[in-house]
C-alpha cells in the first residue's frame, strides 16, 4: 500500500489524537511487516497509532512464528482463532492513498497495478489489531480485512480490502453499537480506478513517488 498523507491530515480526517511515534511519510511502498498507520477508539476516543502491519496471534512464540497474517477474510473472520477476539473488541481503521495488487501473464510474470478512489479521496480500510508478547518484546499488530472483488477489481484479482465510508467508521469502531459485520462487504463499482506501474515496486527496497505513476500496459 502507499501512506501519502501528512500525520496531521490524517489525525484531522478521523478525529484522533496522533501518537509521537508515528511511522515517516510519504511512504509509496509499504511492505507486511513496515509499520503502518492505525485509527483506534477507546470509549469515543481516537487514536492515531503505529502498529506492524501482519496480526501476530498470543500463542506465536517468536514473530515469524507462523504464516505472516496481513489479511483476515471477511467470510470467516468470525470463526479463525487468529481473528476471532479481534473481530469483536479490537476493529480499527487503516488509512491508506492507495493499494498495490498484480497480474500474471502467461509466463508467469507479475504485472503491478495500483488502485486508488476515483474521486481522489483517501481510502479507509477495516482492520483488526493485536498485542502481541512474548519474553519481554511487546508488539501491537494488526490485519486487513478483505472482502470477494467487486466486478471491475476482479479483473486484477479475486480479493479486496473492505473500504469504509465516513458513516460507517463508527460503526466499525465499535462507537455506534453493534451490526459492523454487515460492513464486511465489496465497494460499489465505481469507487476505485486502477492503472499499471512499473515493476520496480516489486521490490520491497523500491521507494519514491514514482512507484506510483502509471506505465504503458
Amino acid at each position: 500500500m502507499a501512506i501519502t498523507l501528512p500525520h496531521d491530515a490524517m489525525a484531522q480526517m478521523f478525529e484522533a489524537a496522533p501518537g509521537n511515534d508515528l511511522p515517516e511519510v510519504p511512504n509509496y511502498n509499504v511492505c507486511p511487516t513496515d509499520p503502518v498507520h492505525v485509527v483506534t477508539s477507546d470509549g469515543g476516543a481516537r487514536r492515531l497509532r503505529p502498529m506492524r502491519w501482519g496480526l501476530l496471534p498470543a500463542w506465536y512464540k517468536a514473530p515469524n512464528g507462523g504464516p505472516l497474517l496481513i489479511n483476515a477474510r471477511a467470510e470467516t473472520i468470525a470463526e479463525k482463532p487468529a481473528f476471532r477476539a479481534a473481530a469483536k473488541e479490537r476493529r480499527a481503521l487503516i488509512p491508506a492513498s492507495g493499494f498495490y495488487e498484480w497480474t500474471k501473464d502467461a509466463e508467469g510474470v507479475r504485472y503491478p497495478w495500483y488502485i486508488t478512489r476515483a474521486d481522489g479521496a483517501p481510502m479507509a480500510f477495516a482492520a483488526v489489531w493485536q498485542d502481541w508478547s512474548r519474553d519481554g518484546e511487546t508488539l501491537t499488530t494488526c490485519a486487513v480485512v478483505t472482502t470477494s472483488a467487486n466486478t471491475s477489481m476482479g479483473r486484477i484479482h479475486n480479493r479486496m480490502p473492505v473500504i469504509l465510508e465516513p458513516d460507517d467508521w463508527p460503526l466499525w469502531l465499535g462507537e455506534a453499537g453493534h451490526g459492523a459485520a454487515r460492513l464486511m462487504v465489496a465497494a460499489h463499482e465505481e469507487l476505485l480506478r486502477f492503472h499499471r506501474v512499473d515493476r520496480a515496486v516489486n521490490s520491497n527496497r523500491a521507494r519514491g513517488p514514482d512507484l506510483i505513476e502509471p506505465v504503458e500496459v
